[in-house]
């Protein structure tokens, strides 16, 4: 009976640390890995995980018993700060620097690191502006990509904040941001305006995703990969839809 108790611990450890991978943008290899380790490394005999779009199983063995836990992992944004703690915390494990209680407690303690939302727009702003400037841009197009792109990501935060549907969000994100950049092109402002455009919409990009999504398919987590690719891609298809209709209302025509 103690044994069975202390696998039911062990299985909810295990399938927690999957699941905070999982909703911090861990990939699917990483997180079957850990997962399989920190229950070996707590006496399990064997760990099996099965990988869902948006929800993880976890089998435990122990001494000819089996122990199967589901839950569901609702995306909490990208995250690397958490995927890094969680794997520390497999590692002092493995090293038996720290027990199933000691363990569930650190994961329990676990949160997010949040850069201040000022300095964040900063570097947003200035890293699109960056962008335009390598391109050619000159300093007005400059500065306006960088307004352009630090309200967009303003628009993006609040509308995040507000919980709104992803594909919403970016279409909202990149049909301001078009809005502003696009009055370069009106106005002339700077030797190549239409810099501005593309630049300003770069932190769109579902980069994080895309990457993931490959590197998922190529090791064999073909559902998963598919998953993460088709959101990129409505992802991408939603800036689309932003930019064309900025563009669309403002008249202006191609970049």
């Amino acid at each position: 009976m103690q044994d069975r108790i202390s696998q039911r611990q062990v299985s909810r450890l295990v399938i927690q640390t999957g699941q905070l991978l999982m909703q911090h943008g861990a990939e699917s290899a990483l997180i079957e890995t850990l997962t399989r380790r920190i229950g070996l490394a707590l006496g399990m005999d064997a760990v099996e995980v099965s990988l869902a779009n948006d929800a993880l199983i976890v089998t435990t063995l122990q001494q000819g018993h089996c122990l199967t836990t589901t839950r569901r992992c609702p995306d909490k944004g990208i995250n690397m700060q958490m995927v890094s703690e969680v794997q520390r915390i497999c590692i002092l494990t493995e090293k038996q620097l720290l027990d199933c209680r000691t363990a569930t407690h650190r994961l329990g303690r676990l949160k997010p690191l949040r850069y201040p939302r000022p300095l964040v727009i900063l570097m947003v702003g200035l890293s699109c502006a960056s962008f335009a400037r390598l391109a050619g841009a000159d300093w007005p197009v400059f500065a306006l990509t960088l307004a352009a792109s630090s309200c967009g990501i303003w628009v993006r935060q609040e509308l995040a904040l507000r919980h709104f549907n992803p594909l919403l969000n970016f279409a909202g994100t990149a049909f301001v941001t078009t809005l502003i950049s696009s009055q370069g092109l009106l106005h002339q402002w700077g030797a190549q305006p239409f810099l501005a455009v593309p630049s300003s919409v770069l932190m769109l990009v579902p980069g994080f995703p895309l990457i993931n999504a490959a590197a998922d398919m190529v090791k064999g987590y073909i559902n998963t990969g598919l998953a993460r690719w088709t959101m990129a891609t409505l992802l991408t298809m939603a800036t689309s839809i932003g930019i064309v209709s900025a563009m669309n209302l403002l008249g202006v025509r191609g970049w």
